[in-house]
């Protein structure tokens, strides 16, 4: 077998043992969850924005369903800080050694602003959502029967993906460092980024123009944001290589 082949070996088994970390951590995790679960559902259920309806269960294990499906986020949460350490120690040894200290200080960072993302989208967004909708339920005269499993899912499909997108200047600023992009290429693609964050937009807010620019203009900030990151990280790069390619100059 030739270095390369082993090599290439070497990394898919440096892949699969941090896969495993993750998965194994993940299953723990989930475990941890169900502990944590009952009281959290009963908690959604009793907050200012589910106070004024009356939750249904449609088929018997409905119940169930969300029972599992929130310890099932609960480990996602959890595990989030594993998955991307995991990713760092995967990446790391293809990076200078400045490069995988500060690299490793976006774990905390990246947590934060998922946490933000969950916390923006259901304190601020959420409840707005679910004021129009019963709103608009008033103005046809349509009594809304809520099965508990629907509000649950609406409630997963609006706050999870904004924890995501929330990510989004660690993640830019991440992938600078690494030479996989640049500034400019961010602002090359603005407008293209804009309208794939409008399409977001729409899919996740009733359709009003208001709501849509309630989720639209932060999601426009957050783009602006790491096109600004990106630009700190990437005169950091320049620097550091300058820096190293006149001391192996010296050394010669």
């Amino acid at each position: 077998m030739s270095q390369q082949d082993m090599t290439i070996y070497e990394h898919l088994e440096e892949f699969r043992k941090r896969l495993m970390i993750v998965v194994v951590f993940f299953f723990i995790a989930v475990i941890g969850g169900l502990f944590f679960a009952k009281p959290i559902i009963h908690y959604l259920q009793h907050a200012d924005e589910a106070a004024a309806l009356t939750m249904n269960a449609f088929r018997v294990t409905d119940p169930l369903k969300i029972y599992f499906q929130m310890a099932f986020v609960i480990g996602i949460i959890l595990t989030s800080p594993v998955i991307l350490y995991q990713l760092w120690a995967f990446v790391s040894p293809g990076l200078h050694e400045k490069e995988r200290r500060v690299t490793l200080s976006y774990i905390p960072a990246s947590v934060l602003l998922f946490l933000g993302g969950l916390a923006f989208s259901y304190f601020i967004l959420f409840p707005y959502i679910i004021h129009f909708m019963m709103k608009l339920s008033g103005d046809l005269n349509i009594e809304q029967v809520i099965g508990i499993n629907e509000y649950f899912q609406f409630l997963f499909q609006t706050t999870i993906p904004f924890g995501i997108l929330f990510q989004l200047p660690v993640v830019t600023l991440f992938l600078t460092r690494l030479g996989i992009i640049t500034p400019q290429f961010l602002g090359q693609i603005r407008r293209y980024a804009y309208f794939v964050l409008l399409v977001i937009a729409a899919l996740i807010t009733p359709p009003d123009i208001f709501s849509h620019m309630m989720v639209s203009v932060p999601l426009f900030i957050l783009y602006e944001v790491s096109i600004f990151v990106s630009k700190i990280g990437f005169k950091k790069m320049q620097q550091a290589e300058t820096k190293q390619a006149q001391q192996e100059k010296s050394v010669q």
